[in-house]
Parts: C-alpha cells; sequence; structure tokens
C-alpha cells in the first residue's frame, strides 16, 4: 500500500511536466513492463525508498475560464478529501493571480500537509521574484525548474517525510475483490445483489485507508473480502461524472485488492473512463474480471454478445486474456457466475508452477521458435524460473537478455498462458542474463 500525493493547480504551471520527471524516473528503472500506459494522470513514484502514488489532476480539465474554475475547485476539493498529501503548483512567470488565490483559500483550511511549489524558477532574477507568493499565506516554498528537475530534490525529501506511515496490514490470506469502475454503472446494485440486504458478514475488518472498509463475506460457499468502492462516503460537492473521481477513488480499492470486478453499463459501452480503470488494474498487476452490467436492458439478438465481447478485446490489447461476464444486478443474473470467476483468477494470480515443469514444457518449445537473431548474433535461453512475488512474473535466463524484443516476450507470455491457465492475470516477463 503506498500514499496518495495530489498535484493541483491551475492549467499551464506545469504540473504535466513535473509529474513526468517523477514518473519516467521510476519507470525507467522499476517498471519494465510490457504494454503503454494509457493514461498519463496517474503513477507511482518513489523517493529515497518510499513508494507512493502521484495524480496529476492536470489532465482532466476541458472547457472554458469559468468552466475551468468550477472544475479546478472540484478536483481540489476532491484532492483534498482523498489524498494524503498534496503538491500546489504556481508559476513565476505569471505571479499569484486570482484563481492561485481560490485555490489556496481552499488549502489553508487543511490538515494535511500541503507544499506550495513555485515553478520555472530558473535564474537568481525569478528566485527574487518567487517570494511575493508569501501572500497566497501558505507559509514556505519550494522552488522548481520542472523542464530541468532544480530543486525537485528538496521537495521530495520534505515530501516524503510528510508523508503518514502506511500501517502494513497482517496477510489476511482471504481473496480480495474489489467491485470498480465509473460511476452509475452499477457498483452499488452489484453489491447489494451479492450481499443481500440481510448482509452476510461475519466480520467488519476496518481498512487500512480511513475509506474503504474490507468486510468479509462467507457467501457461495466460500469466504471473500469485498473492498467496497460504491459504498464509500461521497461528498456532494463533487459532481459524479468527473473521470478524475472515478479514477481516484479506483486507485485506493484497486491497490487494496488482488482481483478487481470491473463493472461496465452495457449500454454506455467499454468506454476511455473504463478503458483507463482497465489500466490501472493492469499496471497495478491486479486480476482483473470485466462485467458488462445491465445486460437485460439490451436489444439482442444471437450475435450481440459475441459483438460486444470481441470490441472489449480490441480496446484492451495486448492484455486480451481477460473473462468477460455479463451480467444484471437487478435480476441477480449471473451474479454468481461473477464471483466464481473472481475466484477462478485469484487462484490464477496465486498460482506458483515448479522450475523443473517450466523448463521441461518451454524449453523445448523455444528450442522449436528461437528468439530472432540480431546482428548475427544468436540468444539462447538456458533457463526459466518464476520470481516469488505476490503475482505471475517470470525470469528466462539467456546469454543476451538486450537482443529479446518485445514481440517475442509477447510470443513467450502467450506459451505461458496456453500452457497454465492464467486468464484474468497480468504475467510479466523478465529477460535475465544468465
Amino acid at each position: 500500500m503506498s500514499n496518495i500525493v495530489a498535484i493541483v493547480g491551475r492549467p499551464n504551471v506545469g504540473k504535466s511536466t513535473f509529474f513526468n520527471r517523477l514518473i519516467q524516473r521510476r519507470e525507467a528503472i522499476v517498471d519494465a513492463v510490457s504494454g503503454v500506459t494509457r493514461d498519463r494522470h496517474y503513477g507511482k513514484s518513489d523517493w529515497n525508498g518510499k513508494e507512493f502514488s502521484l495524480i496529476d489532476t492536470g489532465g482532466y480539465v476541458l472547457g472554458s475560464d469559468d468552466v475551468f474554475e468550477a472544475e479546478i475547485d472540484k478536483q481540489v476539493e476532491l484532492a483534498i478529501e482523498e489524498a494524503d498529501a498534496i503538491i500546489f503548483m504556481v508559476d513565476v512567470e505569471s505571479g499569484v493571480t486570482g484563481m492561485d488565490e481560490d485555490v489556496a483559500k481552499l488549502l489553508r483550511k487543511v490538515k494535511k500537509p500541503v507544499f506550495l511549489v513555485i515553478n520555472k524558477v530558473d535564474n537568481a532574477m525569478r528566485e527574487q521574484d518567487a517570494v511575493e507568493f508569501y501572500a497566497l499565506g501558505l507559509g514556505e516554498f519550494f522552488t522548481i525548474a520542472s523542464i530541468n528537475g532544480s530543486g525537485t530534490g528538496d521537495l521530495l525529501d520534505a515530501l516524503v517525510k510528510a508523508l503518514p506511515e502506511v500501517e502494513e496490514v497482517e496477510e489476511v490470506t482471504l481473496p480480495r475483490f474489489a467491485v470498480v469502475g465509473r460511476p452509475n454503472a452499477g457498483k452499488s446494485s452489484f453489491i447489494n445483489a451479492l450481499i443481500g440486504e440481510d448482509r452476510y458478514i461475519v466480520t467488519d475488518i476496518a481498512g487500512t485507508t480511513r475509506d474503504s472498509i474490507d468486510t468479509k463475506y462467507n457467501r457461495f460457499g466460500f469466504e471473500f473480502n469485498l473492498v467496497d468502492t460504491a459504498g464509500i462516503r461521497r461528498k456532494a460537492k463533487v459532481k459524479e461524472d468527473l473521470e478524475f473521481y472515478s479514477v481516484m477513488r479506483s486507485v485506493r480499492a484497486i491497490e487494496h485488492a488482488d482481483v478487481c470486478l470491473l463493472v461496465c453499463d452495457a449500454q454506455r459501452g467499454f468506454d476511455g473512463q473504463v478503458q483507463n480503470i482497465f489500466w490501472l488494474a493492469q499496471r497495478n498487476h491486479k486480476g482483473i474480471v470485466i462485467l458488462v452490467n445491465k445486460w437485460d436492458l439490451v436489444e439482442k439478438d444471437t450475435k450481440t454478445t459475441k459483438a460486444f465481447e470481441t470490441h472489449i478485446r480490441e480496446q484492451i490489447q495486448p492484455f486480451t486474456d481477460v473473462p468477460i461476464v455479463f451480467i444484471s444486478a437487478l435480476s441477480k443474473q449471473r451474479i454468481y457466475k461473477a464471483m466464481e470467476t473472481a475466484l477462478e483468477v485469484y487462484k490464477n494470480r496465486t498460482k506458483r508452477l515448479k522450475t523443473s515443469v517450466l523448463n521441461d514444457d518451454l524449453l523445448p518449445i523455444i528450442e522449436n521458435n528461437p528468439p530472432p537473431a540480431l546482428k548475427g548474433k544468436f540468444v539462447k535461453i538456458k533457463y526459466i524460473m518464476q520470481l516469488p512475488t505476490p503475482q505471475p512474473q517470470f525470469a528466462f535466463f539467456c546469454n543476451l537478455p538486450q537482443y529479446v524484443k518485445e514481440p517475442y516476450k509477447r510470443f513467450l507470455e502467450n506459451k505461458l498462458r496456453a500452457l497454465y491457465d492464467f486468464k484474468g492475470v497480468p504475467i510479466t516477463i523478465y529477460m535475465r542474463k544468465k
């Protein structure tokens, strides 16, 4: 579990440049994950060994100036409610603006750590200009230039020092299922259908975050923890249609879960916002089951289901090995099937393969289909093992790991999936030097 840090501020002060700078530094080192990052507003970073999730509110605001102001207020309120620390970014070139003052007014009431960061300070003249930001009443500030990174070290030192300690939860071996999706897709109805109004609660475990409560259920013949995002208290002020809102809510739940049940509204389709949440779960290496809800309301002929499923799989390439269940939360149609599928995915995610089995099964296949030679050099894969991580990750030991390209890694991943059934679970493949 990691803390959440939100970056707020009006448009064009350099939030995204700063965000990208923090994310890339980490991703370049840590996340050698196949596939591309689809949404650029959420990422993980770490500094001095402390990891945190970073949310850039900048990419979400669209519209005219007056719409802007209202949207930014909403985002700041949401960030205040959800994040553990807030970075408020302003721009030395334009000085203190009315919009900055509005944001500062909201932030002055906050009990959480707030960091006032003045961007684009890249010479001594500008250092002096920065002094006027004391007027915002937020006390000390940090001056940085996110374009070249100067000043970010001091800021990050202070930031990680101020982040609350994340309590390590004692290991619960029950599967944790999170119900996620955009607002109004039917998450609450699905949860109510699942647990019934009388709630088959065994015990209530207070979640590690102040929000999502893990509730332990015993239903359908097995026990599981439900991480419920739908029931999290809602602020009337935050309009439900904000993409930012769904993503922020989902971040918490997804980081808490083993398997994410992604609910999508059949009438609305598998749109961009649902896809963002899908990639969020995929990047966090969680098991995924896609539930198409309100299927009873769709006009159907014999080909409808197939077409809908094909459309979803096109959107989620290259990670298409994901179960899709068509449900109706209201009529309780196939909700049992949904839970059974989630349990299967949980088992796939925790599957451990013996090294001897992996080598016996895969080495002959690799011998018949070796990686393509590069610059006249031949890659020889000698040995395979599964890494001791919570999710499936495999190391392939070879003489020239740098020559193995994405398409061949995908070939290996497809072979692993065909042989051992990793349906619904992202697989990571590392090429290591023997």
